[in-house]
């Protein structure tokens, strides 16, 4: 052997045949070994030859290796050797040997032509393959991997905390006197809405705290205006534990009025803006607030519902709307109150794409360690400016309102979503932050390249999106036409957060999720709650200090481990990251096989002329289900159903093909984006087949 190959071996308890499984699919390569982030086929493999491959490798943390790579010898069940296609000298080699007692062993081969590479040593080639084969065997057993075995988490220690928070600016020196009052306010409060912003009217008055197109506030403004709504709801009677159900777009009388409900002690409903007029009674016959406070756009609705309750507007348009905010408390003092015994609850509704929203009762940050864990993977900084483009009665626009709150932040309050106006809005307010959802990254992207040169948008340098997936290929484009500003944020209105992928896990491995941020865990868990293998997908579960309190109709969400489930199927790769597979309720069973429809939409999306696509399961006669998918052709590209069926058939196994293949215009979505699926199986949708 020369001085420049490199050789390890493992000894795994399978057969030759069974390890090929793992080793003769190159796309599951990352979730075995911890420096392969990303291995995508380009070409399967064929009688004679091997497939070819673009593969991202991280031999060490912060260092990212992109290239083609193909197989030069490829013989199932028996030996592989990979070469990068631009003939550099490098070489993989695998080779699969029976051994005894029916065991195998992997002798795997590493040349480095001279001067050998710095970012692999022998020493770190033999770890990778101890460690890779150890977690094949423990999936090939169908074990899970001992605690030691799994991605470590960071714990959210107070000195982390304070380390992040000094870090972002949110613990800095002032004048004693304002940081006085700031720290009264947070100890009488606490974490809530409330706290934050009265915290923030004493730190730094005379900021920006909102900005919409009609108005311009301070904290002291904002601070001042809530306690004159405040006092003026409670000479109407509202007491604490009461329920006052907002119906608002995004703008300042809309986060004024959630700061007035936390200091009543008053539990806020956050009623979607795209729910029909019955949705919207639902709710409200379900929650019975004393009051609704309404843009002027929805007061039919609003009037349509029965019910002795305070209806007031929020955005006045007419002038045969509801008493406006201005004239309810004009005249009103602006007393501080004092603080209530019982914290009022923030109510948002869940989606509705598969069924009825529900409401689910939002727990209070656990003081400043819950924006620590956020601000530990997102490097916002203290006076940071925001565009909040995000529906704020979403859990994400709420977070950004939330974690701007913390960061002491100008938020630009975007009411009805426009791809231009954001740009314009960041280039004029010099905003540095956007909380948007995928949809309206993809609506940017849009946007003809002449526009979006109009903007300056030198200022921007995070941009924050959740809500729904965020396709690999929609990754990619973002970061390489604006930077790698995006962060990507998993969660649910359930658990909060989960993950967070950083530019750096989207460069390595576009559609990941990322990993936990302090003081949370994942774990994946099967049907009986029991740990998965290695490289086995199954439900994710989430444990955190912000675990939602519950549905307010008393419906629960099944628990294990001190952690909830989300909802979703995923996985972890060898590295720790999270990946995000589809819906627990989405996945179907086609001839005995468990698809998911997720990597069907991936595939799909990355076909040139594929704008957008969502697939669903349909009843199948022979295989019990089947998928059905609906393609947005980009403009003027021309495809067939058979060449989306032939391509996913050279991608993915034969039960991923959709069966049913449908052109339609548009995918129909409720008001953050979401698909709503749903709605798919309306024979009203495809136009051509």
């Amino acid at each position: 052997m020369r001085d420049d190959v490199v050789q390890a071996s493992s000894i795994l308890g399978h057969s030759p045949g069974q390890v090929w499984e793992v080793i003769g699919d190159p796309e599951s390569y990352s979730r075995f070994v911890a420096e392969i982030s990303w291995c995508e086929i380009q070409r399967p493999a064929e009688r004679g030859r091997g497939p070819k491959c673009l593969v991202r490798l991280e031999p060490r943390p912060g260092t990212l290796v992109v290239g083609e790579i193909e197989a030069r010898v490829w013989r199932p069940g028996e030996h592989v050797v990979w070469c990068g296609v631009e003939n550099d000298g490098i070489w993989v080699s695998v080779e699969l040997r029976q051994a005894p007692d029916g065991g195998t062993e992997l002798l795997a081969q590493l040349m480095l032509p001279a001067p050998h590479s710095p970012l692999v040593s022998a020493a770190s080639f033999k770890r990778t393959v101890r460690a890779a084969a150890r977690r094949i065997d423990l999936h090939l057993s169908g074990r899970a991997a001992s605690p030691q075995d799994e991605p470590a988490h960071t714990k959210a220690t107070t000195l982390h905390t304070a380390s992040t928070l000094i870090k972002a600016g949110v613990l800095a020196a002032a004048r004693p006197d304002k940081i006085a009052r700031q720290l009264t306010s947070l100890s009488q409060w606490g974490a809530t809405v409330a706290g934050g912003y009265s915290a923030n009217a004493a730190r730094v008055p005379e900021e920006v705290a909102l900005h919409d197109e009609r108005n311009v506030r301070t904290f002291k403004q904002t601070a001042d205006r809530s306690n004159q709504l405040a006092n003026s709801l409670a000479a109407r009677g509202v007491r604490a534990r009461d329920r006052i159900a907002l119906l608002c777009r995004n703008h300042a009388t809309m986060v004024e009025s959630l700061i007035a409900c936390s200091k009543l002690g008053v539990d806020a409903i956050l009623l979607n803006t795209g729910l029909s007029a019955g949705a919207v009674a639902d709710v409200i016959g379900l929650h019975k607030p004393v009051a609704v406070l309404a843009d002027d756009e929805f007061s039919r609705i609003i009037a349509d519902i029965p019910g002795d309750f305070l209806r007031l507007s929020t955005w006045p348009e007419t002038e045969n709307g509801y008493p406006t905010i201005d004239q309810f408390i004009a005249g009103v003092p602006a007393t501080k109150l004092k603080p209530v015994d019982r914290i009022g609850r923030l109510v948002v509704l869940t989606s509705g794409t598969t069924g009825t929203p529900k409401g689910a009762r939002r727990p209070t940050p656990k003081g400043l360690s819950t924006s620590a864990a956020m601000l530990d993977r997102i490097p916002l900084h203290s006076g940071d400016r925001f565009v909040v483009a995000a529906p704020l009665f979403h859990s994400w626009g709420l977070a950004g309102m939330q974690i701007g709150m913390a960061v002491r932040a100008s938020l630009s309050l975007i009411r009805r979503f426009d791809a231009e106006e954001i740009l314009r809005t960041i280039a004029e307010h010099r905003c540095g932050v956007l909380f948007a959802v995928p949809i309206m990254l993809q609506r940017i992207l849009d946007l003809p390249e002449r526009i979006r040169s109009r903007y300056d948008l030198s200022s921007l340098r995070i941009v924050a999106s959740s809500g729904s997936a965020l396709p690999g290929t929609i990754v990619t484009e973002f970061m390489d036409t604006f930077g790698d500003v995006l962060y990507n944020f998993y969660g649910s209105t359930e658990v909060s957060w989960a993950s967070i992928a950083t530019p750096e896990d989207l460069r390595a491995a576009p559609t990941t999720a990322g990993r936990c941020p302090p003081g949370t865990r994942v774990a994946i868990l099967d049907d009986d709650h029991k740990r998965v293998p290695p490289g086995w997908e199954g439900q994710i579960f989430v444990g955190n200090d912000m675990l939602f309190e519950g549905y307010t109709d008393g419906a629960s969400v099944p628990r294990a481990e001190n952690l909830m489930a989300t909802g979703d199927v995923g996985y972890q790769d060898a590295a720790g990251r999270l990946f995000v597979t589809g819906r627990a309720d989405e996945m179907i069973v086609s001839g005995g096989e468990n698809v998911s429809p997720r990597p069907v939409e991936e595939a799909i999306v990355a076909l040139p002329g594929v704008h957008e696509a969502a697939v669903i399961g349909v009843p199948d006669r022979e295989f019990g289900q089947r998928f059905a998918a609906y393609i947005v052709p980009k403009r003027g590209a021309r495809m067939s159903a058979d060449d989306v069926r032939a391509y996913i058939h050279h991608r993915l196994a034969r039960f991923a093909v959709p069966r049913d293949v449908y052109f339609v215009e548009e995918l129909p979505r409720n008001a953050t984006g979401k698909v709503l699926k749903r709605l798919l199986r309306d024979e009203t949708w495809p136009i051509e087949q």
